[in-house]
């Protein structure tokens, strides 16, 4: 009885540290002695293996059937009538007879394999509970501790214990690590690698600032302000398009809360990404002067067929528009949906020349490189200094001075 208590008991506080509920256990420790009875005693055997649920042992009975002495040929199916009167004077060939099997009769080297093979098997369950659990929570906000920082990702633990992945590749750049530290992703991917679930954490990913919103603003939650669309660069800069249903509920002022209460716990989560607000709407024309704002647009004209948008605007909000580093342009472009070109608006009596008039004097790319900041004209360019022509566009400062001449020498 001890080797079957201790048996019992060891698995029982096991399973207490393990997210498995009393009736699966019960299921793995009748399968796995099942499949040790199985191998001791031929696969013909009968067995009936009992859980005490309340006492936390277990009962083995084996089943044979009584034949006359001369009919005994299996010892693991069969005993003879001799035998089974030795119990029960009674006994009549054709009738079962049943047994106890105690767990001291397999033997220390049976016991060692069943123990192994027991926690082998409690562990796979659990490796498939944690999987599953996590395959439905897939775009949920989770909240773990860091447990370990690594060059190319981090190790987190939930409430349970269960490890979580963060790579570098779902890290905000700006994200600085230490271990005891309490960190909010989303659970972007779960897969299982070798029989254990690899769940994959994500800061960057636009599910993960569209939960810091419906945990920040209740009117997102409640579905009273939907999120129509997310585009963001990671620790730099997103823009959230947002609609209600409701006329008396305003989604951006919702969003942004009294005095900026709101958003500014979202920023400080993102460590200070610059996030854009916008009223979503249908119209293409209001839609794109709303994703391109603080610039004021001057005029607007569409190309459905290749979802292309000219965009005029005056000189001074050219790099409004554009934005540091191109950023504004680029997510307005991803929020719509078309490709923006900005171009200055000119004064009538104001001569100007075309970047692209240049094309025998200036390299393409150079000339590609000045278009990229929005300065597609001879003035354009002329209006910027070399110093900011050379930060905004990475240019080397010789080939700035070269083009500055080459245009200088056009309106001389």
């Amino acid at each position: 009885m001890d080797l079957q208590n201790n048996l019992i008991d060891t698995f029982a506080e096991f399973k207490e540290l393990k997210s498995i509920d009393r009736p699966t256990m019960i299921g793995v420790l009748k399968d796995v002695f099942t499949s040790t009875l199985t191998k001791l005693f031929g696969e013909d055997s009968k067995f009936d293996v009992i859980i005490n649920d309340a006492k936390g042992d277990v009962e083995i009975w084996r089943f044979r059937v009584v034949v006359e002495d001369a009919d005994f040929t299996d010892e693991y199916t069969q005993i003879s009538l001799t035998e089974a009167r030795k119990i029960d004077e009674d006994f009549e060939p054709g009738e079962e007879y049943s047994d106890e099997i105690r767990l001291e009769d397999f033997g220390r080297r049976a016991i060692l394999a069943l123990k192994q093979n027991l926690q082998a098997k409690i562990l796979e369950r659990e490796k498939d509970n944690i999987y599953l659990k996590y395959k439905d929570r897939i775009g949920e906000l989770v909240i773990g501790e860091i447990y370990q920082v690594w060059k190319r990702e981090i190790l987190v633990l939930d409430d349970e214990g269960t490890e979580l992945i963060l790579p570098k590749t779902e890290q905000i750049p700006s994200d600085r690590y230490r271990k005891g530290d309490t960190l909010r992703a989303v659970v972007v991917d779960v897969e299982l690698r070798g029989g254990t679930p690899l769940i994959k954490l994500s800061r960057t990913s636009p599910l993960f600032l569209e939960r810091l919103f419906e945990l920040e603003i209740p009117e997102i939650l409640d579905g009273l302000i939907t999120i129509k669309k997310i585009v963001r660069v990671p620790g730099e800069r997103a823009k959230v398009a947002v609609e209600s249903y409701d006329e008396r509920v305003d989604p951006v002022g919702a969003c942004v809360g009294m005095k900026g209460s709101r958003i500014h716990g979202i920023v400080r989560e993102l460590h200070n990404e610059n996030i854009d607000i916008i009223n979503f709407t249908n119209n293409t024309q209001l839609y794109i002067q709303r994703a391109l704002s603080p610039a004021k647009i001057s005029s607007i004209k569409l190309n459905p067929d290749t979802k292309k948008a000219d965009v005029f605007l005056n000189p001074d909000q050219v790099s409004l528009a554009i934005g540091k580093g191109g950023l504004n342009i680029k997510l307005a472009s991803q929020l719509v949906g078309y490709t923006i070109d900005v171009y200055r608006e000119m004064d009538e009596d104001e001569d100007d020349v075309d970047l692209d008039e240049f094309s025998d004097e200036i390299e393409s790319w150079i000339i590609d490189a000045l278009k990229a900041i929005g300065c597609d004209t001879a003035r354009s360019v002329l209006n910027l200094s070399k110093q900011e022509l050379e930060k905004r566009t990475d240019l080397e400062i010789e080939t700035i001075e070269e083009v500055l001449n080459v245009l200088r020498a056009e309106f001389e």
